[in-house]
Order: structure tokens, then sequence, then C-alpha cells
């Protein structure tokens, strides 16, 4: 049975038992720009110096109840000053590096906050007019690096204050209900709304979570994801205070792999983009191997399949197909996998969208069968799990944890309700405006369905659902990803809301292209548009069409394609910073190519 959930605990108060009880283990860990040395805070250092951050937060006026926001990339200050926030009694929202300016301005006239830390001058030019708009109280702008006060920067070095003092004490005064912060949703339709979380909110789902996650004491975690998406802050701050565990930081994904390496963590969570992308990279790995060992892999690959198979169904592993899996796990998949990091991992885990099942059923040939789950920011990030110890399903999201009830209503919506479901969302007054029925169930807008076994499985989302010109419902990810399965598409995009049939938008994959062309002698010289043009290219991709068409049904078949060659994301707009396709603005971008896919 899972443990009582800590109904009357803060997260100063479990800061204050790992420091004393983990005085001497590793906290935190990054690197200082330009150095490849990593610098690590104990935790006894690590709640020194949030107790230095809290006094220096007061001396800049931050009082209990105030809102602070930050905007920095995952680096310790940013994890440092989040902490310290929370001990001065005060209330953090992390803000997305990528949030345009028009939402950088909305969640600072929403939140009321007087003050914000950002990452560097050049963050600090879009906040610098809202700290002289009379319509928003902000009126201190702290700047980590570069601060120029002669453009009004408080320099971040002006937050070390003495510890011992009362601001850091306020933490004695925090009750379980209290806000421990407000993250601002990613937005991909309307304005970010801001979920309200509490230290009991989160401190029953972390609890939850960590009932049904089988790890070492201590575990090592690579913080990458933004610090916004609520699946970084509940894995890489809220749970290390929980389980002691080192948090490495890793400021750009671009430099994850050699992190991983560095690492080699025992647990580690993707989004299914990242799990994708480091799908590519290890095929063409694999693709350029030596015929012999290429057909070593996939006979390793095999066996883990089988091995993986048998565990889904439940049932003991024959002692047979176990030593075969021990024996192609430590001479084939085990050295396969130290190459990008991934070798020690024992928990993998993948939320925020469903993943295609090709890259599930991939990764667990290669011996690591990622535990995909659901949630949302309003429940505190998971809802429901795949776990090793109490079972999974490949494909669906898991059962409940044990702080959630779900049910699932007439036309497929997921209700949520209990322990770690938000209060509500925060109002422009301060207040938490409820955002539950009178039995206290919450609509989460995704659709899906439960098994006879219990396990939900995810189909989309309700606002996304395409009901073509014929009255029929179709799910936009569901088709997407079955036209991610083939390695040369990358990111798909399902059209066809009000039409009589589906047309779609495909992207190369950045990784696998070049390499699945070099050995079919085609040589566009690095030219992109030539390569997607490419006659022997573009049929495959049909055929690729052909093949998923073949696994849906008639409604949702694809009839008309268009081959782009840009990948999408944050950046450009296309996907949020937690990587969730944005379909308006991929809609809008491409509405010239969807147009003529139809012959408008």
């Amino acid at each position: 049975m899972p443990p009582t959930v800590p109904t009357d605990l803060t997260l100063p108060q479990l800061l204050a038992r790992t420091a004393r009880e983990h005085s001497d283990s590793p906290a935190l860990s990054w690197r200082e720009a330009g150095s490849t040395a990593w610098t690590t805070l104990t935790w006894a250092q690590a709640r020194e110096r949030v107790a230095e951050l809290a006094e220096g937060f007061a001396a800049h006026g931050v009082e209990p109840g105030d809102r602070v926001l930050l905007m920095m990339g995952n680096r310790s200050e940013h994890w440092l000053c989040d902490l310290a926030l929370v001990h001065a009694g005060a209330v953090p929202t992390t803000v997305y590096n990528t949030a345009a300016p028009e939402q950088v301005a909305h969640i600072v006239r929403h939140s009321r906050a007087r003050l914000a830390v950002v990452e560097n001058a050049a963050v600090a030019a879009v906040w610098e007019g809202l700290v002289s708009d009379p319509d928003t109280p902000l009126a201190t702008l702290v700047v980590v690096d570069g601060a120029d006060t002669g453009r009004g920067h408080t320099p971040y070095e002006d937050l070390s204050g003495t510890p011992g003092g009362a601001a850091f004490e306020r933490w004695l005064d925090l009750t379980p209900g209290d806000l421990l912060t407000v993250l601002y949703t990613s937005g991909t339709t309307g304005d970010p709304k801001g979920v309200a979380i509490t230290h009991h909110d989160m401190i029953a789902n972390a609890t939850a979570v960590d009932a049904v996650v089988e790890l070492p004491e201590s575990p090592a975690h690579i913080c990458y994801l933004p610090l916004a998406h609520i699946a970084e802050r509940v894995l890489g701050l809220y749970l290390p205070v929980m389980r002691a565990s080192h948090v490495w930081m890793c400021p750009d994904p671009q430099d994850l792999v050699g992190v991983l390496q560095e690492v080699r963590p025992p647990q580690f969570f993707g989004v299914p983009r990242v799990w994708e992308k480091l799908a590519s990279a290890v095929r063409v790995g694999i693709a350029q191997l030596p015929d012999e060992w290429r057909t070593a892999v996939e006979d390793a690959m095999a066996v883990a399949a089988e091995h993986t198979a048998v565990r889904e169904r439940g049932g003991p592993v024959p002692a047979e197909l176990q030593e075969r899996f021990d024996e192609v796990r430590a001479l084939v998949l085990h050295p396969l996998l130290a190459r990008i990091g991934l070798d020690r991992v024992t928990w993998a885990a993948s939320a925020s969208a469903p993943m295609p099942l090709e890259v599930v059923r991939f990764w667990a040939g290669l011996g690591i069968v990622v535990m995909d789950a659901w949630g949302l920011t309003e429940c505190v990030g998971v809802a429901t799990a795949n776990t090793p110890s109490t079972g999974f399903r490949l494909g669906s999201v898991g059962r409940p944890i044990s702080s959630v009830e779900l049910r699932v209503a007439d036309d497929g919506e997921v209700f949520l309700r209990g322990e770690s479901v938000f209060g509500g969302y925060l109002g422009p007054d301060g207040t938490v405006l409820p955002a539950t029925d009178a039995e206290g169930w919450f609509a989460t807008g995704d659709v899906g369905r439960l098994d006879e076994d219990g396990y939900l499985w995810i189909t989309d989302r309700k606002k996304e659902l395409i009901v073509t010109s014929n009255g029929k419902n179709v799910s936009p990810a569901l088709v997407e990803n079955a036209l991610k399965e083939h390695p040369l598409v990358g990111q798909a995009y399902a059209h066809g809301d009000r039409r009589p049939y589906l047309v779609a938008l495909l992207v190369l994959d950045r990784e696998t292209a070049p390499v699945w062309a070099a050995a079919r002698g085609i040589d566009t010289g690095g030219d992109w548009e030539a390569l997607a043009a490419h006659p022997e290219v573009a049929a495959e991709l049909g055929r690729a069409v052909e093949a998923a068409n073949r696994r849906l049904s008639r409604a949702e078949q694809i009839k008309y394609h268009r081959t782009l060659t840009e990948e999408w994301g944050p950046g450009t707009g296309e996907l949020t910073p937690s990587l969730k396709l944005r379909r308006r603005v991929v809609r809008e971008r491409y509405g010239t190519a969807l147009a003529e896919l139809y012959g408008d």
C-alpha cells in the first residue's frame, strides 16, 4: 500500500529535514559559463544559500504572499531563488523563456508581481517597459548576468543577505494550505491561466508518485526541461527536496546527451518529442554499424522486446528468457545505451502528449521500458502512471495514482478529483477561483477511455478533435502518431475540420533523412528542399502515408500530404515550451499549403 499522504508538511519543512539528515550529500551541480568543471552544493550548503537569498529578497521589499516572477533557464540561481522565495513567504512563478512579449505582459499584469528576476540584460529589455507601466505594480527588476543599473536593473549580487534573519524564518508561519507556486499554462489556445498550487497539493502528488517509482537512495536527476513546466518543477525541484536527490543543471537541451553521458542517471523523463529525437539519433547510429554488429543489435532488440511483452502481460518471465535477456543486455544493449548515457536507467518515463507506440516499442527493444504517464498542471503533473512494480500497458498512460480519483464521461472527457487536484485558477485580484464542480470533479479537456484492467488510454484534447463535414470525430494525435511511425517522418500535422477528408503536413526527420538518403546514393549537397523533393524520398513518404492509412479507419485516413523541411519548435512558434503542437499556429502559418491540398 502507498504511504499515508503527509498533509501536515510544507516544502521548507522537507528542506530542513533533508539538510539535516543528508547534510553532506550533493544537492545541486552546475557549470559556470565557459567552464567544463562542475560546481556542487551539498544539501546543507544549499539551504544556507537559500537563507541568504531569502534575506536579500526581503531587503528588496518582498513580503509574505507576494508573487515574484522568474524568467531564467535551468541554472543554479533559478533553483535557489525559487526555494528562497518560498522561505520568505512569497509565491514564485517561473515564466517560460520562450514566452512572447505579450504573454510576459499578461503574466506581469495578471500576477500583480512587484519583483522579477531575469537571466540577462537581453531578457530584461522585454521587461523594462513593464516596470514603468502604470498598469503594473512591477517595481524591481533583478538581472543575473550583465545587469545595467543605468537601465534600472538590480544586480543579482545585491540579493546576498545575511543568514539567520527574520525573513528566512517566515517559513515557520507557512501552512500546507498556503500557495507554493502559481504556474501559467503554456497556452496552446488563448491567454495563459495561472494554476494555483499549494504545499499540500504538491506533497500529496509527490508522495503518491514516489510510491510507484523504485529508485536508489539520493538518485541523480538531470534538470533540462523548463522549470515553468510542471513535470520539471516536480522532478527537478520538489521531489529532489523530498528524496535528497542530486540535481544536475543542463541549461541547453542541445547539451543533454553530453550531460547524460557524464551523469548516467538512474531516472530519465522526457516529453515524447525528446524520446523521438533520441530514438532517431540511436537509429542513425545503428544504421551506420557494420552488418555483423547491426544484426547483433537487431537480434538483441528482439529478445528485449519479447522480455518486455511478457512483463507487460503480468506473468513471470521464464528463466530461459531472463537469461537470454540478461546476456544481450550486458553484451549488446548496455554498451549501445552507454553512448547516450542511458545504460543505468531503471525508471524511464514520458508524459505531456500521446507518444507514438512505435517509439515506445523501439525503446523497449533496447531494454528501456518508457513508463508513460498522464496529468496536467492542474493536478501537479501526474494523475495516472504505468509502473514496473504495479503494472504497465505500452500505449496507455497507466492507472490512477493514490492521490486522485478518475472517471470518464459519456463523451470521453476525463475528470479528476482528489488531494493533488488544484484548488483553482488565480484571479486578477489575487483570489483563487475554483475550477471544479460541486462534487469536486475537474474537467481535464482530455479525451480517453478506461480498459477492463483500469488503464487509461488518452486519445486527444477535446477541443482539438477534428469533426469532418461528414460528422465523423477524428483524433488528430492518433493520425499523427501513425504517420510518425515511419523514421523519415519527424513531425506531422493532420488537418480536416469541417472538410470531407483529411490532409497532412509532414516534416522530414533531421537525423534519419540524411542517413536514409546516403544509403540509397542520394546526394543533394545538404539542400533540404531538394532532398524533400527527390523522387525516391517523395515515393517513400507516400508509402509511409499508405502504411499509416492501412491502420486507420476511413475517416482517419490521409488523402493528400505536403512535405516540409523546416523543423517545428518553440522558437518558431509551432510548439509550446513543453513541446506540444500548437495546432492553431500551424494551421495559420501553413494555411495556403493546406488550402492547396484541397484544391482551393
